[in-house]
């Protein structure tokens, strides 16, 4: 049963509110009134603070991310219910796609001299110096002490800076009144969100995210999570057997996510 929850602050909501250069180019259920209902933890939630000593981050093996699979972006919107998004009555089918919350995009990059085409999954890169923090006038967009960079809804006024800072366009804004959302993901009208790394489930002691379980499901394994500080793990292992890079490292972010293959 999808566990949802209505939103409660629609009121206060209503009162707030080219990607690689470098080296590479780009080509192109409601639920009634007062009623909430809450998910069982899987594991034991978080009891302690978050601390540094993690620094959670992806690498995603091009090579491997196959054309025309969507699996990952599925497994993301079932996560974080962005499947339960529905289109206005009455809304433009086209402004509807190109406005609805996305946190990860499939992408094509094409090499400017050889023509190879490649897939890509982007999402929020996880910066260690988030443009996105830097420009939040409320201090809405922030990174946690393990390197995730998240979005606190109840401080978000909808002005939008943090999705023009963002070199990736990895951020979505909430245009429309939310009718249903997973109590792990609330959102509202008015606010900005993105990949947050399936926070949820690391506060509950599950070291693991949606996108990266899909597609080994999918028998591609193309997305491993992991933590970039711990030299023995699968993430800094994969990382030190193949070359990798960040997209847009000339900007010297240092992104929690990188690339091989690219």
């Amino acid at each position: 049963m999808t566990d949802t929850h209505n939103d409660k602050e629609t009121a206060v909501d209503n009162g707030r509110r080219t990607f690689l250069g470098g080296a590479v180019g780009v080509s192109a259920a409601a639920v009634a009134p007062g009623l909430v209902l809450h998910e069982l933890a899987q594991a034991a939630p978080r009891t302690e603070p978050v601390t540094d000593l993690h620094r959670w981050g992806l690498l995603i093996d091009t090579a491997k991310c196959a054309d025309g699979c969507r699996a990952c972006v599925e497994a993301c919107e079932q996560e974080n219910g962005l499947n339960l998004q529905t289109r206005p009555e009455g809304a433009d089918p086209l402004k509807w796609e190109d406005q609805r919350a996305v946190w990860i995009r499939k992408v094509k990059v094409q090499d400017n001299i050889s023509g190879h085409v490649t897939n890509l999954p982007l999402m929020c890169q996880h910066c260690a110096n988030p443009p996105c923090v830097d420009v939040c006038p409320t201090g809405a967009s922030f990174k946690r002490a393990d390197g995730i960079v998240m979005v606190d809804r109840h401080t978000c006024i909808g002005c939008r800076y943090c999705m023009m800072a963002c070199p990736y366009k990895a951020r979505s804004f909430i245009h429309e009144k939310v009718a249903e959302k997973l109590t792990r993901a609330p959102r509202g009208k008015g606010c900005v969100e993105s990949c947050n790394l399936c926070v949820h489930r690391l506060d509950e002691g599950d070291l693991s995210v949606a996108c990266a379980d899909a597609c080994t499901e999918q028998g591609h394994g193309a997305i491993l999570f992991g933590d970039l500080k711990d030299p023995n793990g699968p993430l800094r292992q994969a990382l030190r057997a193949q070359p990798s890079r960040q997209v847009r490292e000339n900007l010297g972010l240092n992104t929690g996510v990188r690339y091989a293959g690219l």
